[in-house]
């Protein structure tokens, strides 16, 4: 391995480890399987790993549900991540509070922040939404009428991340709305 590609590889694993403790540290599953939290964050990193992300965006997608769900603030991150990871976490970061109004609202808000993201953020963005849509749609019909709709509008805006990752989760959205019977 070269060295360049091991220092790569260390940052990486960095993020997977720190990623992996912040949630685990609070008891994180996943919602519908009960598995540990992390394997969401292992798929959106290797989904963005396949779309040919920079090692930062690697790092950012296993961190990318930290600061919203856990303890760790973005300075943390800051500090232990340098200042790209953190603009890239901060972006994936949702800012809408429950003060903000309904669901609606507040999705509304966090849509606006991520239609004016960097590309690189978007398609962090893209393969989390490949992953939540997967795991929504088998498990909670209900729900899923509801997101469905919310990452139509989300896809609609993000057209600077990663093509691949924007088809894919376009075909998702698309075969899950015809699985489901739903028109938007």
């Amino acid at each position: 391995m070269m060295e360049r590609d091991y220092k790569e590889y260390v940052l990486v694993q960095q993020a997977r480890l720190f990623a992996t403790a912040a949630h685990a540290a609070i008891g994180q599953k996943r919602k519908y399987t009960g598995e540990d939290y992390i394997v969401h964050p292992a798929e959106v990193a290797e989904l963005v790993t396949q779309a040919g992300g920079s090692t930062a965006m690697i790092q950012a997608a296993w961190l990318h549900d930290v600061v919203e769900d856990t303890s760790v603030t973005i300075e943390t991150i800051r500090a232990v991540f340098g200042e790209e990871v953190a603009m890239l976490v901060d972006g994936l970061t949702d800012k809408s509070k429950p003060e903000d109004g309904p669901r609606a609202i507040r999705k509304m808000i966090d849509r606006a922040r991520l239609a004016a993201a960097c590309g690189d953020v978007q398609t962090i963005k893209l393969a989390d939404l490949v992953s939540n849509t997967k795991s929504i749609v088998e498990h909670d019909a209900k729900f899923a009428a509801v997101y469905l709709d919310e990452k139509a509008m989300l896809l609609n805006v993000m057209r600077d991340g990663n093509t691949w990752l924007w088809n894919k989760a376009n075909n998702i959205l698309i075969n899950s709305l015809k699985e489901l019977e739903i028109t938007l």
